[in-house]
């Protein structure tokens, strides 16, 4: 039997903590940032854990990981 991929560009975008939750960046933080409020740009910069909903096809993308 083959191994399965892992696909790359999940990998390159989401880590595994040491219970075993993914992590993602949050989203909106590339550009535009004039009109959004400092406190708003700060809560940006941190990571945050994947929603419940979504963790099970992040595992399967990510087979190894």
């Amino acid at each position: 039997m083959p191994k399965m991929k892992t696909c790359r560009a999940a990998a390159k975008r989401f880590k595994v903590t040491g219970s075993g939750k993914l992590v993602r960046n949050k989203a909106y933080k590339s550009h535009i940032l004039t009109k959004k409020s400092p406190k708003r740009k700060r809560n940006l910069r941190k990571a945050t854990v994947v929603d419940a909903t979504n963790v099970k096809n992040m595992k399967k993308a990510m087979p190894y990981i």
